[in-house]
């Protein structure tokens, strides 16, 4: 029984009811019942408390998407001011000053020109929204091109879950099976350095993989209303950091090419790359550019998608016109998310924030290196404070384990034993920690992978699979 909820359940009753009840995402419920769930109870800082009062350092920062930590004065007390004005108004005929003002905000913050904020609740409908503003402005421009139906992504993109962020994504567990309800996207070959599928090695590749794509986004141009790229690193792929280098000359091929870019940054926004967009470490300024998961510091739903006024521009006009863009949701620029995206950037404006991250950037730099003694890791991947440890069953020879033997489930369920929750993408251990850890923290989560990996490659499983 919780200290905190006198009247909650027992921990018994709970799983009891998760099992029977609760439905969670991204898993196999004919297994759950033989591996119950972490209920957590509370939290403090950078680590989550469960029932029992055992604790565990956030390595994945709550799915990618807590900045400041947990139960953050500033953070809890902009919900509560905004609780005591209004807890939701909608935007549909209707404002309120949390979302015009961090409309403003955010125009502020974006690349130069992307002035106009549209309000959604999580990444996918961000992406969602860029795609059908990006096919509606070709169909609306003063030069309508209707033929330019269709999209470009990378391979092994994941942009969401909706189903027209799933027609832009190329994971075959999770998108492969819906074929028949989507409209597929082109892709290019995926940037992946490690296993080139060009065949080729860095750094005298010449970014070859970006000359690829641009040449069938040459080649489809009459075709392609918009490119769909994450910035810097692609996140669900397993951690595959871009080259240097490559998404400005995407950025120059679809300018040519007057096909749109849209710069995916749900997971890569908000300094997780080390700086406040990861397109700006190229200098890159796209069409759109999609944010959800950090814009809250972790703390509601909230989602945007931010064009320029050229774009907004083509959805002028009279009702009766029909050039608007029908599209919204219910909860839209929810108040109290507005709230406490606000208040989130503005500890992000604090002196000293930028230097921070920077800082925990160069720690993991170094702790990681640590990981190349392991036989069985095989890449370590890396861009700011989003990193993979890829394990394999022969780093020499690249052989993977077989899926079934879910190493890297069984390295992050020991981890949890020690009191450091990781989620791993397949055998990649990702490990992508709230940007208020301490380098301490950082040394850490990354002590703690270390000795679950020598317990693995020790502990007779590697004989298992």
């Amino acid at each position: 029984m919780s200290s905190n909820s006198p009247d909650q359940p027992d921990r018994a009753t709970l799983e009891r009811w998760d099992a029977d009840h609760l439905w969670h995402p991204f898993s196999s419920p004919t297994v759950h019942p033989t591996d119950p769930p972490l209920i957590i109870d509370r939290a403090e800082g950078c680590w989550l408390i469960d029932l029992d009062g055992n604790r565990y350092l956030d390595g994945t920062s709550s799915l990618w998407c807590n900045i400041h930590g947990h139960r953050v004065p500033e953070l809890d007390l902009a919900i509560r001011n905004q609780l005591g004005r209004v807890a939701h108004s909608t935007l549909l005929g209707a404002s309120h000053a949390p979302a015009i003002v961090l409309a403003r905000r955010l125009a502020e913050l974006a690349p130069a020109g992307l002035s106009r904020v549209f309000f959604s609740d999580d990444g996918a409908t961000a992406v969602e929204a860029a795609l059908k503003m990006s096919f509606q402005y070709q169909l609306q421009r003063a030069d309508p091109k209707p033929g330019k139906s269709q999209f470009l992504s990378l391979r092994g993109a994941y942009h969401g879950d909706t189903l027209g962020a799933v027609g832009v994504g190329d994971l075959g567990l999770f998108h492969d099976r819906f074929g028949p309800l989507r409209v597929a996207a082109l892709h290019a070959c995926q940037p992946a350095c490690y296993r080139c599928p060009l065949n080729l090695k860095r750094p005298t590749c010449g970014i070859a993989c970006a000359a690829e794509a641009a040449q069938l986004i040459r080649k489809h141009a009459d075709q392609l209303s918009a490119v769909i790229i994450e910035p810097g690193i692609q996140g669900a792929a397993g951690m595959i950091p871009l080259p240097d280098g490559y998404l400005t000359q995407i950025r120059e091929v679809t300018r040519q090419c007057d096909v749109h870019l849209i710069a995916d940054e749900v997971a890569t926004g908000f300094y997780r790359t080390g700086t406040m967009f990861a397109c700006e470490g190229e200098k890159v300024i796209p069409d759109f550019l999609c944010l959800a998961k950090g814009l809250t510091g972790g703390y509601l739903p909230l989602a945007a998608t931010l064009t320029n006024s050229e774009i907004h521009s083509v959805f002028a006009g009279r009702p009766e016109a029909g050039r608007g863009f029908y599209h919204g949701h219910t909860y839209t620029g929810n108040p109290l998310g507005a709230a406490v995206a606000l208040a989130n950037l503005e500890l992000m404006a604090r002196p000293g924030f930028a230097a921070h991250v920077a800082e925990l950037i160069s720690t993991l730099e170094q702790e990681l290196c640590g990981f190349q003694r392991f036989s069985t890791v095989g890449d370590i991947r890396q861009r700011g404070l989003m990193a993979g440890v890829e394990i394999m069953k022969d780093r020499g020879s690249g052989e993977s384990f077989p899926s079934s033997a879910s190493v890297g489930k069984i390295i992050c369920g020991w981890m949890r034993q020690k009191g450091v929750l990781l989620r791993p993408l397949g055998d990649t251990i990702v490990i992508m920690p709230p940007l208020a850890s301490s380098s301490d923290d950082i040394r850490h989560i990354c002590q703690t992978l270390m000795q679950a990996i020598l317990a693995f490659e020790d502990g007779g499983q590697l004989g298992k699979v």
